[in-house]
């Protein structure tokens, strides 16, 4: 019961997506248009090669972190979750319903972006194309579990907006992007030890390096636990109404 009741909820969910082409194309061609977009600036130059690897953790992260918590706040606002919780079903379904919907969305724009980073930007790719894209895949479905947190503490779109400084940025600054990790003060390396974005920046180094997949292992099991503790969080905070 509780499996088909989620599956149903993730039906649903992409069958409003599929009537929204534009929300659609945001979420599985911008990326690419993103990173290819990057490749162009640093032609001739090493810089993409560098780069490249964590901005295909980046801007699926964004993105999915926008998209879901926006369009499960509406849910919210329309009273759908509200007729939902009146049914005999826990709100960890609920969640979980959304999750494999925008979960699926992720493994399609993961796949997408690694391609064309790979096949048409030329990104070197020292490991196998198939770890690559479980990282990317695993980050996106990262920003989608921080995205269904964060709508549970926003009431309206503009709130969203607003826990960007707060969830995404610091992850951006302290990812190891600009600067590494171990060259950072000891304070800021210790807090970025502990965001998940840090652990997917590092995963996407090792994989594209061609390092053994068990070396990012530590690295995926942060952001595993991440996504899990994320989803379980947002189902405690699932609230009845939206005031």
């Amino acid at each position: 019961m509780t499996g088909s009741f989620a599956a149903a909820t993730a039906r649903r969910v992409l069958q409003q997506l599929r009537h929204d082409p534009r929300t659609v194309v945001l979420m599985l061609v911008m990326p690419s248009i993103l990173v290819g977009l990057l490749a162009w600036i640093f032609t001739d130059t090493t810089v993409f090669a560098q780069v490249g690897p964590a901005m295909l953790g980046l801007f699926p992260f964004v993105l999915m972190f926008l998209v879901t918590s926006i369009t499960t706040l509406r849910e919210r606002r329309s009273g759908t979750l509200e007729r939902l919780l009146t049914m005999p079903v826990r709100r960890l379904d609920i969640i979980l319903g959304y999750a494999l919907a925008f979960g699926l969305v992720a493994v399609a724009q993961a796949t997408i972006v690694s391609w064309f980073a790979v096949a048409v930007c030329g990104l070197d790719l020292g490991g196998p194309f198939w770890q690559l894209i479980l990282v990317s895949v695993l980050d996106a479905v990262l920003g989608v579990s921080l995205g269904l947190l964060a709508s549970a503490f926003a009431t309206t779109e503009f709130q969203v907006v607003q826990f960007m400084p707060l969830i995404v940025f610091p992850q951006i600054l302290l990812g190891g992007i600009f600067v590494p990790r171990d060259q950072m003060p000891d304070v800021l390396e210790a807090v970025s030890d502990v965001l998940p974005l840090s652990h997917a920046v590092d995963a996407l180094n090792h994989v594209s390096a061609g390092d053994p997949l068990w070396d990012a292992g530590g690295n995926i099991a942060v952001i595993v636990a991440w996504v899990l503790g994320s989803v379980i969080c947002a189902s405690l905070t699932l609230r009845r109404r939206t005031r």
